[in-house]
């Protein structure tokens, strides 16, 4: 593969100086970047093209080849796009499919035992919630003074690092 930066106007003139390394060569025309893809059949013809019509001068232009891989189809499982009625949680439409209707949402689950453990909580007290062991430390929690609102920013304790052997 070559990709030819070219200014010209003559195209059969350019695709028949690169037929000369490749008969079965293909072209594809990207005007909008005044640029020609020129797909050889073999990289040996590739590189031969490449060596010979690199800044080659031809109608007041100069032609610069650069190599570019190839464009062969993806064939990995993985990179496939999504069945269509997995589309829609990707990116929803402007409307959902046909036969779509909302989930009713659930009731909130209220946790007894953890308002109970923090009823027990006092005021600008510490309690541990977890001890320390060999490799981990103690788990503390500091609680605010009640009404406390000065508007002053809480110190936050550092909790020392265990030893690691």
């Amino acid at each position: 593969m070559l990709i030819c930066l070219i200014v010209i106007e003559k195209k059969q003139e350019l695709e028949d100086l690169f037929k000369i390394y490749d008969p079965d060569v293909t072209f594809q025309w990207l005007r909008s970047f005044r640029r020609l893809r020129v797909n050889f059949q073999t990289a040996f013809a590739a590189a031969s093209a490449r060596i010979q019509l690199h800044q080659y001068k031809i109608n007041e232009s100069v032609i610069t080849c650069y190599f570019a891989q190839p464009v062969t189809p993806v064939k990995n499982p993985n990179l496939q796009p999504p069945a269509p009625y997995k589309q829609f949680l990707i990116s929803p439409p402007a409307s959902p499919p046909l036969d779509w209707e909302p989930r009713p949402e659930g009731e909130p689950i209220i946790n007894q035992d953890l308002l109970a453990a923090l009823a027990t909580l006092t005021p600008g007290g510490s309690h541990e919630l977890h001890p320390p062991s060999p490799g981990q430390p103690a788990i503390v929690v500091h609680t605010a003074l009640a009404g406390s609102n000065s508007g002053a920013k809480p110190r936050v304790m550092q909790t020392a690092c265990p030893e690691r052997s």
